[in-house]
């Protein structure tokens, strides 16, 4: 005897919608399409990801207590400015995260995930002919750089962590690789670190990752507004 299909859970389909939501505007302000002081409506947002304003307001919500956005008295939402001091003391936590796990990948353990390592290898120690220029791409390789490190130091929680920093610091990090010569020392100094960790030279993998972490926070510290927009702009014409 052939059994009813189950039933549909309810609002299942709800919450998945509201989980786009956030995800897609999460990554528009991520990739500039909204910048901070950027002001909108639900309806305008519903109207543009073809969704009802339920999921879109939840999404907004969520946002909101993630530090992204705020609600505004009778005029819809805006992305919030930049809040720097918080920024830096993530980069502060994420630079104590990175060396403790490079030390971690030196010493041998056999927690250390290598496939991991000759992955990151395989992207960053290539000559410079074959070197992206896409700096979006570059960018994103960025971020999964420092990820791996961490991870494949075998420490679940540390990784948790670490991937909530990341996530927190990606709208201002991005912004580092809007000029070319940032582009370039990032591959330089990732194959430096990729290659005292190879050597298993924990202290030297270490001094060379923090010092590569404050030159990006140092950029941080820079950002204008007017790089924000020019951000925007060059996503915009960004082949898609």
């Amino acid at each position: 005897m052939s059994r009813a299909p189950a039933a549909p859970v309810a609002g299942a389909a709800f919450h998945s919608r509201a989980d786009e939501a956030y995800a897609e505007l999460k990554r528009d302000i991520a990739e500039f399409k909204l910048v901070p002081g950027d002001r909108f409506t639900e309806t305008e947002i519903s109207d543009r990801l073809g969704v009802s304003r339920t999921p879109v307001r939840q999404a907004l919500f969520r946002l909101q207590q993630e530090g992204f956005v705020e609600v505004l008295f009778r005029s819809g939402w805006r992305v919030l400015p930049f809040d720097f001091d918080k920024f830096e003391q993530l980069y502060d936590l994420r630079m104590v995260l990175e060396t403790t796990a490079v030390q971690r990948l030196c010493a041998g353990s056999e927690a250390v995930d290598t496939a991991m390592l000759d992955e990151l290898a395989a992207i960053w120690l290539v000559p410079a002919a074959q070197r992206s220029a896409d700096h979006v791409q570059v960018a994103q390789w960025d971020e999964a750089f420092h990820c791996a490190l961490v991870a494949a130091a075998g420490n679940a929680e540390m990784a948790r962590v670490h991937r909530d920093v990341t996530d927190r610091i990606r709208i201002i990090r991005r912004l580092d690789f809007i000029k070319q010569p940032r582009v370039d020392a990032t591959y330089e100094e990732h194959a430096k670190i990729l290659k005292a960790v190879q050597a298993r030279r924990g202290d030297q993998a270490a001094m060379l990752l923090r010092a590569h972490i404050e030159t990006s926070q140092a950029e941080v510290r820079k950002i204008t507004l007017h790089q924000v927009h020019l951000a925007r702009q060059a996503g915009a014409t960004r082949p898609r």
